[in-house]
């Protein structure tokens, strides 16, 4: 039974861009490995797509409060259509570039991963992270203080865009922890443009506000990103 995200793989098309700032690879929906990341973001149906830098431009700017978060106010990794994985399983096997054997409950063995934050190969799912490219805690300073339970666990377990959720090496993202892009950005050279398009995706499909600083950093990258767009459904 294919989840949603893997529904969405399957339905949505990759949308390419052409970039001067960074070179486009092949996608999460190919098998094979790219040398450089893919500059794509959240896409859906019938979503909105802006150049990187107009789309930083409707970000709402706010300033930010970490007022009573805590990590758990967000129920993570559920299986949601009840198959068996869960929401950290159902991204390992969208994104891997060599499919890993599935056993008993969503048991996943071999395998291998491209992890776009520092372009390394990966073939040990364990480790491997699964990043919420806008962080918990970034999400909660940003408006989800005022979701329900319910919707921080849809948040938390985003499976209907493609980028808001993605599988990298443990190393780059214990290093960003909560930090947003005026504070940290990924060490590989060419993940600039993939990066910035993904994160402000992620920040307008969920309505969340970005604090001065944060917009600041996206613009200064959205310059050397020509020609990048950012596509996003709004969430449900």
């Amino acid at each position: 039974m294919y989840s949603a995200r893997r529904l969405a793989v399957l339905a949505c098309p990759v949308l390419l861009f052409a970039t001067a700032a960074c070179t486009p690879g092949t996608s999460h929906q190919e098998s094979k490995a790219p040398s450089t990341p893919a500059p794509s973001s959240s896409q859906g149906k019938n979503g909105d797509s802006l150049p990187l830098a107009q789309a930083v431009g409707q970000l709402k700017v706010s300033a930010e409060s970490r007022t009573g978060y805590e990590r758990d106010k967000f129920h993570l990794w559920i299986d949601a259509d009840h198959d068996g994985c869960d929401t950290r399983k159902e991204v390992l096997l969208a994104e891997a570039v060599k499919k890993p054997r599935e056993g008993k409950n969503c048991r996943l063995t071999g395998g291998s991963w491209r992890s776009y934050y520092d372009d390394k190969t990966v073939t040990d799912a364990r480790k491997l992270d699964i990043d919420h490219v806008v962080p918990l805690a970034e999400a909660w300073d940003s408006g989800a203080s005022k979701w329900s339970t319910k919707r921080r666990e849809q948040y938390a377990n985003d499976l209907g865009a493609e980028r808001s959720l993605v599988a990298v090496s443990l190393g780059p993202n214990r290093t960003k922890g909560d930090k947003d892009p005026a504070e940290w950005m990924p060490p590989a050279k060419d993940a600039t443009c993939t990066y910035a398009p993904d994160w402000v995706a992620a920040k307008l499909r969920w309505k969340l506000t970005a604090d001065r600083a944060e917009v600041k950093a996206l613009r200064t990258v959205a310059a050397g990103c020509k020609g990048v767009a950012v596509t996003f459904t709004p969430a449900p």
